[in-house]
């Protein structure tokens, strides 16, 4: 696709982007999760649990959350940071697919350790600092979040690294609600060091058959080089907040179908 002919699509997506990004999309998607909190600490920590939960159907997502958030009494920082072993029995018999209660205590033991030293989840992303791709904030971040000795190899699957080839587009998904501000209400844009024009698009199948009808998209494989080739797309309509098309492109997608056409 050529720039002309890219430029001719953006105020169809800026018309679908304003459509989607608006309060009303935050009810039925699981980012109305760390909306039930203020601190920025249960909102990271409600955020990344919801992001990497996020599989299967919405409602049911939206479900176990919450059932997470019972489970901890309401309080998500506050358990991570001073749960005792007693508290963590409440812990056991969670599930959501193959996420299971192993996961869970090791995530909430990772992110305990984290918080013990840093005061936002923002940190663990950084590696030599904000300068740094998407890319490597990503390896970053699997790296750190798995460095607890004995971690369990089952539960490094419900993290992704770009080095695997994935999509990454949970955690992607993640730092757009962290990294993201405009005045919609949706994405919170509680983190400073990183910005939106480094965001990366969360590549989902919606996004995935979307982006390939309009021909923003024409790799072989939806892996890493195929969020890069999108992003890099919408960075041409957008350079500074490219990422304000996942509401276009996934709106089209789960909402009007727009593929299937």
């Amino acid at each position: 696709m050529s720039v002309e002919e890219l430029l001719r699509l953006k105020p169809f997506l800026d018309s679908k982007a304003a459509k989607y990004n608006c309060i009303d999309f935050i009810e039925d998607d699981p980012i109305s999760i760390p909306h039930l909190f203020d601190k920025k600490q249960d909102i990271e920590i409600m955020g990344f649990f919801a992001a990497v939960l996020a599989w299967g159907q919405r409602k049911t997502i939206i479900n176990k959350c919450k059932e997470l958030i019972d489970r901890m009494d309401g309080e998500p920082y506050e358990f991570v940071l001073h749960h005792s072993k007693a508290d963590l029995e409440r812990l056991k018999g969670f599930k959501h697919r193959t996420f299971n209660d192993i996961d869970l205590l090791y995530f909430v033991a990772s992110l305990r350790r984290h918080y013990e030293e840093h005061a936002s989840l923002e940190a663990a992303f950084l590696g030599a600092g904000s300068s740094d791709t998407v890319y490597q904030m990503l390896v970053h971040f699997k790296q750190t979040f798995f460095a607890l000795p004995d971690f369990p190899q089952r539960s490094r699957k419900h993290v992704a690294s770009p080095l695997e080839g994935s999509t990454c587009k949970r955690l992607n998904m993640f730092l757009r609600w962290m990294v993201r501000k405009d005045i919609s209400g949706v994405d919170f844009g509680i983190w400073e060091k990183i910005s939106s024009a480094q965001l990366m698009c969360p590549l989902d199948l919606h996004v995935d058959r979307v982006a390939r009808k309009l021909g923003l998209l024409s790799t072989k494989n939806t892996n890493w080089l195929a969020v890069e080739q999108l992003t890099h797309n919408l960075k041409l309509l957008n350079p500074e907040d490219p990422i304000v098309y996942d509401f276009a492109l996934f709106g089209l997608g789960i909402v009007e179908g727009y593929w299937k056409d």
